[in-house]
């Protein structure tokens, strides 16, 4: 038997899904013995309705709910250590966590470093670093996502960026997996057409990037074709109708479909996007976006044999790299994603620093060829200037 075809496999949390299930936040809590939760949220959601519907829903339960929201859209080790605090401080004993992919990634940070005494550095996800964390003291996680993009909620880590060397870190712990995920489309009404997007081309980068690595795991390939078929009906309903609730309850899918195909790994959009967000604070998955048809030029040799699979998925006209090629950028042009990096304020000066982040980045590995530091500098010197070789 071929190397290739060992391997180990493991799939994500329990799911709620569906309207109004916000109401068994709190049934969900007292089940994993979470009396005195911390509601982790971001800023710009913390006097929303929902966070105060979450809240009270907490608290006429009976439970002891306080919020936490210091949470910046990329968060930094100092918006963790503030989270860790506050979780000490009131004598918590598990953590909500509510909103998109930084509020989550918080969340799951701050019940996972609560319980350590070693640096968060020394968790990151590379090799077995893992071990060494303290896994008896990890706190319930209960993950209510509000946008559909990073798939956090079925996650095993999070993104965290170190402020003093603007590298985004990826913490991981297989006990940072929430217990439960409450996804509701209704709490995804109110988002904004841009982020709508954004967080979508990321579920969509997630899928697309987990399904073209080199490793043997059919049943991630098998969720990952899936994910990129339902964000490519649903994520252009769901721009152009916010209170599409189908659209919404997809897109919540295709979301948990892209980090549960990742655990198969990622590829040079996300070791380009990393860098870029953690110096220029763009958002993450708007930045895929705008990295997508680069990367996959890039690859293609790597992975042009793997294409017609997706195109027949989508039903296109051909099923060839070209038309895959095509596709991208017709559902980019539809959603408005911007073409270049430079429209993101991204300067050619900054891509060698940005290509040695990048080709250190822990999701350049499983990218589908090796990209030399070189390379990761043409790709995104390519990207800034919307250099598609011709096309």
């Amino acid at each position: 038997m071929s190397a290739f075809l060992t391997s180990a496999w493991n799939f994500p949390t329990r799911i709620l899904t569906g309207i109004g299930r916000i109401k068994d936040v709190a049934e969900t809590c007292r089940a994993h013995g979470v009396v005195k939760p911390l509601v982790v949220t971001d800023r710009g959601l913390a006097a929303s309705a929902i966070v105060a519907g979450v809240v009270e829903r907490l608290r006429s339960a009976g439970l002891q709910a306080a919020v936490f929201s210091d949470v910046k859209p990329n968060p930094t080790q100092a918006n963790l250590a503030a989270g860790v605090a506050a979780y000490k401080a009131g004598g918590h004993d598990g953590v909500v966590a509510v909103g998109g992919g930084s509020a989550l990634d918080v969340g799951k940070c701050v019940a996972f470093m609560q319980a350590q005494t070693r640096p968060v550095w020394d968790f990151e996800d590379v090799c077995d670093w893992w071990t060494r964390a303290n896994a008896a003291g990890i706190a319930p996680i209960i993950a209510v996502p509000t946008t559909a993009g990073t798939g956090s909620e079925v996650g095993r880590a999070g993104v965290i960026t170190n402020e003093a060397t603007h590298q985004k870190k990826i913490i991981y712990h297989p006990a940072m997996m929430p217990k439960v995920a409450i996804e509701d489309p209704e709490l995804a009404v109110g988002l904004p057409r841009y982020l709508t997007v954004g967080t979508g081309m990321d579920a969509l980068a997630h899928c697309f990037e987990a399904y073209c690595v080199n490793a043997f795991h059919p049943l991630a390939d098998g969720v990952a074709i899936e994910g990129v078929r339902i964000v490519d009906a649903y994520l252009p309903r769901a721009a152009a109708n916010g209170a599409d609730l189908e659209a919404r309850a997809q897109m919540f899918a295709a979301a948990s479909m892209g980090a549960t195909a990742f655990q198969k790994g990622l590829g040079a959009i996300h070791s380009v996007s990393h860098p870029v967000g953690a110096r220029y604070d763009t958002h993450h998955g708007m930045t895929n976006g705008v990295m997508f048809p680069y990367v996959m030029l890039a690859n293609r040799d790597a992975i042009a044999a793997k294409m017609p699979v997706l195109a027949r998925a989508l039903a296109l006209p051909k099923a060839d790299f070209g038309a895959m090629l095509d596709w991208i950028l017709r559902l980019r042009k539809k959603l408005d994603v911007p073409h270049t990096l430079a429209e993101m304020g991204v300067k050619e000066a900054d891509a060698k620093a940005i290509a040695a982040d990048a080709v250190n980045d822990p999701t350049a590995g499983a990218n589908p060829r090796r990209l030399s530091e070189a390379e990761f500098e043409a790709l995104t010197l390519a990207a800034i200037r919307g250099d598609l070789g011709g096309r």
